[in-house]
């Protein structure tokens, strides 16, 4: 036991140090959300932008992807909630809140998704905001982070360690990825903080509240293909702004070019892409789901006219090596600044 846990030890203190060294909607539980952008639009927007050209990052997220043991989830919050940390006083933060993985099957704040078990990366995620990478890369380097991570000295390190390896199988992995498409509305309420940081009372026995929820789906797609599948995404009608409820909205494109100790070559089985729409609660991506909005954005409210001219027409080809997954979190701990995500 006590092999395992120095190995563990060793693990999160490379994952740890990754970060100091580096240069997530379908919404029925039987289907993905696919794209309804005809050939002929997608030809054409394709054909306008040069081979190479992506879209340009709004933003960049950070990521930590943790698999909690079972019964530890309140604990691994509490850890998060007494930590040090003065990330909301930074240059360039944004938003940050801990996502725990859900079912939309079961009710709010009832605990872990059992599914994600089964998910090689986990069911906690860490998720920040940062306005440009430099202000990411600024924050790694810098005191705050250790900080944060227990690295103001030895002996808070190896006891942040000893701690995460009570509490953790595996180590944590992260990931990093460009915010694209960014949309955000301006808080009307601001949640408490002190000196940068929330101020929340965690027992370690009960699950913190949820304040968010957010409703993922990710994205399979090859280098190949990755122009036209931000294309598909920028051309398609959004009304999420007009919707109530809704926070913010992002398409996370991976930085495959992160580098650092613990972090691993990104794998066929891990996304390229994930849509992340963060909404104030599960409620609000209810209404959402079962509006208007939602099936003028997925093509499912066409005239007549417009509907016979489709049928007429071949479906659009998947832009993805395999169907797209969704994945639904609920959050807690949630930080934003003053103008939002």
């Amino acid at each position: 036991m006590m092999k395992q846990t120095l190995l563990l030890l060793l693990a999160t203190l490379l994952t740890t140090n990754a970060f100091q060294t580096i240069g997530t909607v379908s919404t029925r539980s039987n289907g993905p959300l696919f794209s309804t952008v005809t050939n002929e639009e997608e030809t054409t927007a394709a054909a306008a932008v040069p081979k190479n050209d992506l879209l340009k990052r709004d933003r960049y997220v950070a990521t930590n992807r943790f698999t909690v043991r079972p019964g530890r989830a309140a604990k691994f919050e509490k850890r998060w909630a007494d930590r040090s940390s003065r990330l909301a006083e930074l240059e360039g933060f944004k938003y940050f809140q801990l996502m725990r993985r859900v079912s939309l099957d079961n009710e709010p704040n009832s605990g872990i998704d059992p599914q994600a078990s089964t998910d090689p990366f986990g069911n906690y995620v860490s998720f920040t905001i940062w306005n440009e990478k430099k202000h990411f890369n600024a924050w790694r380097g810098g005191e705050a982070f250790k900080e944060a991570h227990g690295g103001t000295s030895l002996f808070a390190f190896v006891t942040t360690m000893v701690s995460s390896a009570m509490v953790l199988t595996g180590a944590p992995k992260p990931a990093f990825y460009d915010g694209l498409l960014q949309q955000s509305t301006i808080p009307t309420e601001m949640p408490e903080t002190v000196n940068g940081w929330r101020s929340v009372e965690a027992d370690g026995k009960n699950l913190l509240d949820a304040e968010a929820f957010i409703a993922c789906n990710q994205f399979f797609v090859p280098p190949s293909n990755a122009v036209a599948f931000e294309q598909r995404w920028a051309n398609r009608t959004s009304k999420l702004k007009e919707c109530e409820g809704f926070v913010s909205f992002s398409m996370l494109r991976r930085d495959v070019k992160a580098k650092g100790h613990g972090i691993k070559p990104m794998g066929e089985e891990e996304p390229t892409y994930v849509s992340t729409t963060i909404w104030k609660d599960r409620q609000a991506f209810e209404n959402w789901r079962n509006g208007n909005a939602f099936k003028e954005a997925h093509g499912e409210k066409k005239g007549e006219e417009q509907e016979q001219q489709l049928q007429k027409k071949q479906p659009p080809a998947p832009l993805w090596s395999k169907p797209p997954v969704p994945v639904f979190y609920e959050s807690t701990l949630v930080i934003s600044s003053p103008d939002g995500a």
